[in-house]
């Protein structure tokens, strides 16, 4: 199965705003605590966060960075993450697909904490590769690089979560290193330190 195109989330948003019910879901309240809990440093120069939908877990993330730059693929997810981190000067959000359209402009080494919140499995395992390599090009020396996957059944998705994790990881190939890995039924979490 290839990478789900942005039309997929496009059309998902045009059904719900909150197709995943983010805001009152107790599910993710619990994985993003364990999510902030995983980052180690309380404050990051320059964040990225792939995959902010609504901007739920934006909001936190913003707390701790001087500067976030947050992206989506759809337009009405960015809408809706905007207003809810109107209040949020430090944070940017810009519509792009990862990996094709998040390196350059001027992203290249900037990053300090990267973070992957249930994105990952949307790729192919080869545009998955493009994905590791990317990221290790827009990651500082040290940056902590975040990924987090639910485990549950993904029939639409090309890979699972733990395909999606162990599969990034491998293919960084050694260029960041795994620190910290947790594990629920629901989702696992992974933390790796840029070399």
């Amino acid at each position: 199965m290839d990478s789900l195109p942005p039309a997929y989330f496009d059309d998902l948003y045009k059904q719900d705003i909150d197709p995943w019910k983010f805001r009152g879901s107790e599910y993710e309240a619990a994985k993003y605590a364990a999510t902030l809990d995983a980052i180690p440093r309380g404050r990051y120069a320059a964040g990225l966060e792939i995959g902010c939908s609504i901007g739920m877990l934006t909001r936190m993330l913003a707390a701790r960075c001087d500067d976030l730059l947050a992206t989506d693929v759809a337009a009405a997810a960015l809408d809706e993450a905007r207003a809810l981190n109107a209040d949020q000067p430090q944070v940017r959000f810009e519509l792009r697909q990862f990996p094709c359209e998040v390196s350059g402009d001027g992203l290249r080494g900037d990053f300090d904490l990267m973070v992957f919140s249930e994105v990952l499995y949307y790729l192919d395992a080869p545009t998955l590769e493009q994905a590791a390599a990317v990221t290790v090009g827009m990651a500082r020396p040290g940056a902590d690089i975040v990924l987090v996957h639910w485990l549950g059944e993904t029939p639409d998705y090309p890979l699972n979560g733990n395909e999606a994790a162990e599969g990034f990881m491998a293919a960084l190939n050694g260029i960041a290193e795994p620190e910290f890995h947790a594990a629920t039924p629901q989702y696992r979490i992974d933390r790796l330190r840029r070399v």
